[in-house]
């Protein structure tokens, strides 16, 4: 298993343990709708992942940037940073 891990950059498999995460989330979050089986208490299992998900997207974009700013010029990292931040933006407004 060591072997296969080193296989890939660390950036990639910590984005990708991030994602993993988040989908545990969700899972998580069909199984209790289902076992409350109820819309208000539904409606606020999801509403807690409206407040989950932008959070690894941040961390998981946070990483990525780090991960390729020596790669890339600074101006293309301020765009790709601009961009996450409209996104959020778009998400809670």
């Amino acid at each position: 298993m060591k072997h296969l891990l080193d296989l890939f950059d660390s950036t990639v498999l910590n984005m990708a343990g991030l994602r993993l995460l988040s989908a545990s989330f969700e899972l998580t979050a069909v199984v209790l709708m289902l076992y409350f089986n109820s819309i208000q208490k539904a409606i606020i299992i999801n509403g807690s992942l409206a407040l989950v998900g932008p959070i690894i997207f941040i961390f998981t974009m946070s990483l990525g940037l780090v991960g390729i700013a020596g790669d890339i010029s600074f101006s293309k990292l301020a765009l790709i940073g601009l961009g996450v931040c409209l996104v959020v933006i778009g998400v809670l407004k």
